[in-house]
């Protein structure tokens, strides 16, 4: 069943707002989960997103000045003529405040677009393209989480000093994919190592043979899945019926997430190295927040991924804004943000430059054999920490026009 822009799935009413809060638009905040919810990324982002926003909403707790939070959501079904049609009508007509989530480059660049310079704040806290925060960078946009430069040269860098010199890429043909392709590809090239080849494939392909077979015979020692969610679970899967790692070649999922982990299995995961953001069980506090998820409408016991934490941690921040400046306005709130410099429960040390990109670390995991998981969802072995400074882009090399 399709879900309707706008529908309310949460309301954390207070009380009456004081005269304090003139600023903030008709008496109420509303936050816009904007993600794939019948599709690819129904399960890194979907329904998890909303009940994620959901828990901030609940932890803002009126931000000591009894202020009311609305949470909606709709389904961008990886469209974006669509997602720009339900963001303009949030704008115009439902009186959103903010976008959250946005998982697929295409739609979340769509979205960049429309706000810019309006009065609502884009939370882009699972759209992967750099150009957030390089050419298209907005006055509106934050960005959580990973981006496509982060994700490229992390894993490229993680794989060579293994030994892994000659690529061959499985490329989803959109923004996200040929982002990474070309992060991946300069970070390789520049260390004297070679790509030989690359396949692409349109968003939701269930038969990678041909493509499989291309990389194989290309003898490239690393091929990388530059793709997400049921794409990458489907080349994973179908990569063991053809025996590629048994022929030497390792695979490498440039982004996965501890839900894709799950839906292929450990006997088909293991060994693959991966980049994240977020591990639910890599401390205390992460592990909290976990156990918390699983336990809320409709998780069954799931573990949050990194977007569904990112959306967390975005909404929160955002909130966190709109008590501080008493305003629910771009203008006011998107500047407040980017002032915040500290400890994050879920991400770690973060700050938020001038160009909208949240800086954290960066983990290097490699996923566990089926015999070295203890328990549900114990699926990642921590290999390395690349710190907040390195994970990302330098600011000067963004080309943001906003930085001078």
């Amino acid at each position: 069943m399709r879900i309707r822009s706008g529908h309310v799935v949460a309301a954390i009413s207070m009380l009456a707002i004081g005269s304090a809060h003139a600023e903030i638009s008709d008496t109420v905040v509303r936050v816009g989960v904007l993600n794939d919810i019948s599709g690819v990324f129904q399960d890194t982002n979907g329904m998890g997103s909303v009940e994620a926003a959901r828990m901030a909403a609940e932890d803002f707790n009126g931000g000591g000045k009894d202020i009311k939070v609305e949470i909606v959501y709709a389904d961008h079904q990886n469209k974006p003529d669509v997602g720009t049609a339900i963001a303009r009508k949030w704008l115009e007509v439902d009186k959103v405040d903010a976008i959250v989530d946005v998982p697929n480059s295409a739609v979340g660049l769509g979205i960049n677009a429309l706000l810019r310079d309006t009065r609502m704040t884009f939370l882009a806290s699972s759209t992967a393209s750099s150009d957030l925060t390089g050419k298209a960078c907005s006055p509106n946009t934050i960005q959580w989480v990973n981006d496509a430069w982060s994700t490229g040269n992390a894993t490229a860098a993680a794989m060579m000093q293994r030994g892994g010199t000659d690529w061959y890429f499985l490329t989803v043909n959109y923004a996200l994919g040929v982002g990474i392709e070309a992060e991946a590809t300069n970070y390789i090239v520049k260390h004297g190592g070679k790509v030989l080849g690359s396949s692409r494939h349109p968003l939701g392909t269930s038969d990678f043979a041909s493509l499989l077979l291309q990389a194989q015979a290309s003898k490239a020692n690393v091929i990388g899945l530059a793709n997400a969610g049921a794409d990458t679970i489907n080349a994973v899967k179908q990569a063991g019926e053809f025996g590629l790692k048994q022929g030497g070649q390792s695979l490498v999922a440039f982004l996965l997430f501890i839900n894709d982990v799950h839906g292929m299995g450990l006997k088909s995961a293991q060994g693959l190295l991966l980049t994240e953001a977020f591990y639910w069980d890599l401390n205390d506090d992460t592990r909290a927040f976990a156990k918390r998820f699983a336990q809320r409408p409709g998780m069954n016991g799931k573990m949050p991924s990194g977007n569904q934490a990112g959306v967390y941690a975005a909404t929160l921040a955002y909130l966190n804004a709109v008590a501080a400046t008493g305003s629910d306005d771009a203008k006011d709130v998107v500047p407040q943000m980017k002032t915040f410099k500290g400890k994050d429960k879920l991400f770690g040390d973060l700050a938020i430059r001038q160009d909208g990109r949240v800086t954290h670390p960066i983990y290097l995991f490699e996923v566990k054999k089926p015999e070295e998981s203890k328990y549900p969802y114990d699926y990642y072995k921590l290999v390395t920490t690349i710190p907040a400074e390195q994970a990302f882009r330098p600011l000067a090399e963004g080309g943001c026009p906003m930085i001078k």
